[in-house]
């Protein structure tokens, strides 16, 4: 079934409507988070990156702006999935996007800067 850009912007701007003023947070995982969450990274330096989304538009989806995501520290950690999220703590787990690479962080931690993206295809 394919879908019309009406369509598919109604359904981006849905799930948009769920970010607290159109403010996603952006957090590691260590596995596929599925549709709970599940495997988000840890530690005494983490912490969730902010990102702003505007109005999908022509079905191409919502191209939130550059997220910045502190890593843990005090242990290696390979990163597989980025996940949005509707606080920067708890809140609502909204989807899970696998990186095309695998990010790894060494025990002194790091940075990872995302742009995410909300799509309906």
């Amino acid at each position: 079934m394919a879908y019309t850009n009406a369509a598919k912007d109604a359904a981006v701007n849905a799930i948009r409507a769920l970010l607290t003023s159109n403010i996603g947070y952006v957090s590691l995982h260590t596995a596929d988070p599925g549709t709970t969450g599940a495997s988000e990274a840890t530690g005494t330096a983490y912490a969730r990156g902010s990102s702003t989304f505007p109005s999908a538009s022509g079905g191409t989806g919502s191209t939130g702006g550059q997220a910045s995501v502190t890593a843990r520290t005090g242990s290696t950690t390979a990163a597989t999935h980025v996940g949005i999220w509707t606080a920067v703590s708890a809140g609502t787990f909204v989807c899970g996007i696998a990186l095309s690479v695998t990010e790894n962080f060494s025990t002194a931690g790091g940075t990872l800067l995302y742009t995410p993206t909300l799509s309906a295809s």
